[in-house]
């Protein structure tokens, strides 16, 4: 059984029809064009219970998407005829599907850029097929039971040129509604739900992806950046999300 997934050779095919059974825990779309890493992330993901599709090149991955209406996609930035980063371009602008990249190492600023254009997550390959059936199953339990989250309960929050709703999900910034990620969104109820508090970004990754692990906490950082760009009149110098250096960061209303 392989522990590791990554730049692996081989030709394998995968069904890519079909909808969702009465059992099924979610339905989720694999776009990778490395074979055997397709094959045993399939393989992973069905195991526990999940409906999957799969495709090899990003063309077809959006058509998939339209035609399936994923859970959840997993998708490797490296990809022929459109790339990973266009495509989380194309999905951001039609549905908030969650999205866990795969990424190679050297491709840091790829990554960056995808966790900008809104995917959730990331695994450099090579990687533990158990940890990404773990992140997967954190994303969607986050995304279908959305009430037995702490920050996703509770009445409208109002600040001083800033209102979050936490059960309809809208923000408004001086008066007009701001579209953000779903994770985007999570960020900012988790830590406007404890104004001035500061967080590590290890207690973030925890609450708001809903798992711990030691890494590049880069997902945190990009997503705080992108989060002020939204909501911040001077994202450079800003009003309510304030890094505390060396710890972490806090919502000040």
């Amino acid at each position: 059984m392989l522990e590791s997934v990554g730049n692996l050779e081989g030709v394998t095919s995968t069904d890519i029809s079909g909808m969702a059974g009465p059992m099924s825990n979610g339905r989720i779309l694999i776009v990778e064009d490395e074979p055997i890493v397709r094959e045993v992330v399939e393989r992973y993901l069905t195991r526990e219970g999940y409906d999957v599709h799969s495709t090899a090149d990003g063309e077809m991955a959006l058509r998939l998407a339209q035609q399936v209406k994923p859970d959840l996609v997993v998708l490797d930035l490296m990809l022929p005829k459109l790339d990973g980063l266009e495509v989380t371009r194309r999905l951001g602008a039609t549905s908030r599907v969650p999205i866990i990249m795969l990424t190679a190492k050297g491709e840091e600023t790829d990554k960056i850029l995808g966790l900008g254009l809104g995917a959730d997550d990331y695994l450099v390959k090579p990687f533990s097929p158990r940890e990404l059936v773990a992140r997967v199953q954190a994303v969607l339990r986050r995304v279908q039971s959305p009430g037995a989250s702490p920050y996703d309960s509770g009445d409208i929050r109002t600040f001083a040129d800033l209102a979050i709703d936490p059960r309809s999900r809208n923000v408004w910034v001086r008066g007009r509604v701001r579209e953000l990620t779903p994770k985007e969104f999570d960020l900012l109820a988790y830590l406007s739900e404890s104004p001035n508090q500061v967080f590590t970004r290890e207690q973030i990754l925890s609450k708001v992806w809903d798992y711990a692990y030691d890494g590049d906490p880069s997902t945190v950082t990009v997503h705080m950046r992108r989060l002020r760009e939204k909501i911040e009149p001077d994202p450079v110098h800003p009003t309510h999300l304030k890094t505390v250096w060396g710890v972490g960061y806090k919502f000040e209303p």
